[in-house]
């Protein structure tokens, strides 16, 4: 892969001000990854560059029809010196997933993975050391065929782009209060509910609005169909805990995102002798399992926040609060496979299942 280095990178004073505090996708590494795809050369000229705005005829066709997916995944400083990835071939599968939905070309997971390794190795000044901080990676593509015309572009461009981030939530672990939409849902039977596409979010965005203006962090979807069914949050899989030990999740159905989080959260509760069980939620199991108290605690799991309990569920007209149970703070079960997880992403833990990837 050809190099070209940054001919004025940001000063070493600098960047260690900007790892001090990074916040979340606020700052950006001095590389990035390219590659090209055409329709005659499959995929070409792939290339580490300096970082830098990208220059589109106002035609390219991703301004007009959001031919568009993304993947997101994190690189971990250990102890050592050493720094890893956690699950970059499930990151790579899920994308080529997401291309067959949106009819965008397959990227060769071992492009993929060699794209991610070569910005971190190039740009490994930037991994943070502090507490729990990473170096969030963002691999997308989009069409950038400049073309007007309704069909999959013939013309699209890979991209890798890297993050310093501390924590999503800036509030430390505290559980996060989420507004349930009774009027819009994320994604339907059929639609692009399982891949990881840039209309997914923005379709999440006016009930965003809703739920900050409620008090409320993040937003709960359900199903498109009966609107009753629990989903996911705009960016997170969800977990409940019951009474009699068991954990549920809501089964994937075509409509939610298959998390690599979620995935390796079901494994690790499974390790540590949780029964969990994949299956339809309802709202008001959820609503009246925390009134009586069959539902003990509420979590949500995703890249970016990791594991992070939820407390208020809120609607127009009532609430319920799992989290008055543990005094505010996250549950037994959230804490136990939160710690656990972290613990095997920053190397405090054996990786029993081979889940990370040394880069450097």
């Amino acid at each position: 892969m050809k190099i070209e280095a940054h001919p004025h990178p940001v000063n070493e004073a600098r960047r260690e001000q900007i790892l001090a505090d990074p916040g979340f996708g606020l700052h950006f590494t001095d590389h990035m990854v390219l590659a090209e795809w055409t329709v005659a050369d499959g995929w070409h000229d792939v290339r580490v560059q300096p970082y830098g705005p990208l220059s589109l005829d106002p035609a390219t066709a991703v301004f007009h029809y959001a031919q568009e997916i993304f993947e997101g995944l994190k690189a971990y400083a250990h102890d050592d010196g050493s720094v890893w990835t956690f699950r970059p071939a499930d990151n790579a599968a899920r994308m080529q997933r997401s291309a067959r939905r949106m009819a965008l070309p397959e990227l060769p997971a071992d492009l993929f993975l060699e794209a991610v390794d070569t910005l971190v190795r190039t740009d490994v000044a930037w991994v943070p050391r502090g507490a729990e901080t990473s170096l969030y990676l963002r691999p997308f593509m989009f069409a950038s065929e400049v073309f007007l015309g309704v069909r999959p572009a013939e013309h699209v461009t890979f991209c890798v782009i890297a993050s310093p981030a501390g924590a999503y939530f800036p509030g430390g672990l505290k559980p996060v209060s989420l507004w349930l939409s009774e009027e819009y849902t994320r994604a339907a039977p059929g639609g692009t509910g399982a891949a990881k596409c840039g209309g997914n979010y923005a379709a999440s965005l006016a009930a965003q609005q809703e739920a900050n203006q409620h008090g409320c962090a993040q937003v709960v979807f359900l199903d498109a169909v009966e609107r009753r069914w629990v989903e996911e949050l705009g960016g997170m899989n969800l977990y409940f805990v019951r009474d009699d030990g068991s954990i549920v999740t809501p089964q994937l159905s075509g409509s939610i995102l298959a998390g690599v989080t979620r995935d390796a959260v079901h494994t690790l509760l499974d390790g540590l002798g949780h029964k969990v069980e994949e299956r339809a939620v309802g709202i008001d199991e959820w609503r009246d399992g925390v009134r009586s108290g069959e539902v003990t605690e509420v979590f949500a799991c995703g890249t970016a926040a990791v594991v992070t309990p939820v407390g208020r569920l809120c609607w127009r007209g009532g609430e319920v609060d799992s989290s008055v149970t543990h005094a505010g703070a996250a549950g037994p079960v959230t804490a136990e496979v939160r710690q656990a997880l972290v613990d095997v992403q920053y190397g405090r833990a054996a990786d029993e299942h081979g889940w990370m990837h040394r880069v450097v």
